[in-house]
């Protein structure tokens, strides 16, 4: 069995999900509510990275961090970090399909779905 690895969704013609790949950008149930468009609002020198430790950070400590919400709602859209861990196990040995561009060799990988390979595919406790 191959590691789960993240692959750049693209969105040009004649581009097909690979066969056992998951798509978990923002319009997915386990999309990111944290924007590129809110961290750089509130100037972070990194933005992506910015993004996906708040995800990160989300779905680890939920509401007892403090100002974190369960559910988030950015238009139509809802995010439920409960339901995001409850269907986590359904990720597990998936590779993981977003829009991000994937890091150069040697850097770290700066999107939640990342953070979400990690998530799924840990040992058993």
């Amino acid at each position: 069995m191959t590691t789960p690895a993240r692959i750049q969704r693209r969105r040009t013609k004649g581009w097909r999900l690979p066969d056992n790949a998951v798509i978990v950008s923002r319009p997915s149930r386990f999309g990111n509510p944290f924007t590129i468009q809110q961290a750089i609002e509130a100037e972070w020198s990194e933005p992506h990275r910015a993004c996906a430790e708040n995800f990160s950070e989300w779905l680890r400590v939920g509401t007892a961090g403090g100002w974190y919400e369960h559910t988030y709602r950015i238009g139509k859209q809802v995010f439920d970090r409960r339901r995001i861990l409850a269907e986590l196990h359904t990720l597990r040995g998936k590779d993981l399909a977003c829009t991000c561009p994937l890091p150069a060799e040697g850097e770290p990988d700066h999107c939640h779905a990342a953070v979400l390979l990690d998530l799924a595919n840990r040992p058993a406790a």
